[in-house]
């Protein structure tokens, strides 16, 4: 199998146990998130003005769940309830998101976003896909759907 020996074997780099499969992956990868990182910005300040960057996959969780405490949202980004905090609380200056009372525990609180925010963040991310689709038009529809499935695949084995 190509890649699978060491030494001098295809695949490997002499003296060192390198896949080179993995070296690719790395490099494309920290292409792809130096990208993101940008396009992020660029899509929180499209938003408002004032949106930090990590703010805006706030948005994007809380519109693909639901409601959600925010320890619950601490711990699906692996932060600090004082980082979410100071987060939602931003969020909620600019009136993208709101709290109400969790009906399941009165003392706890569910964060979710406003007319206001679900409006803005759709506008941007319906304005996304349809760059997705520009970069994409010469891909066959089943290589999106491949991409999706390896990318969802991967991301499923990083929550670990």
């Amino acid at each position: 199998m190509h890649g699978s020996g060491s030494g001098g074997e295809p695949g490997r780099t002499p003296g060192r146990d390198v896949d080179h499969e993995f070296l690719a992956l790395e490099r494309e990868l920290s292409v792809f998130l130096r990208r993101a990182r940008a396009n992020s910005g660029e899509m929180a300040r499209e938003v408002h003005p004032d949106l930090e960057a990590a703010a805006y996959g706030l948005l994007v969780r809380l519109e693909s769940t639901g409601p959600q405490r925010a320890t619950d949202l601490a711990a699906y980004f692996g932060v600090g309830k004082a980082t979410m905090s100071r987060q939602l609380h931003a969020l909620e200056r600019l009136g993208l998101v709101a709290r109400e009372t969790d009906p399941a525990d009165g003392r706890a609180w569910l964060v979710h976003l406003t007319d206001e925010g679900l409006a803005r963040f759709t506008s941007v991310r319906d304005a996304r896909r349809g760059r997705y689709a520009r970069k994409l038009a010469d891909w066959d529809r089943s290589e999106i759907a491949e991409l999706a499935r390896l990318l969802h695949h991967f991301n499923e084995r990083s929550e670990d």
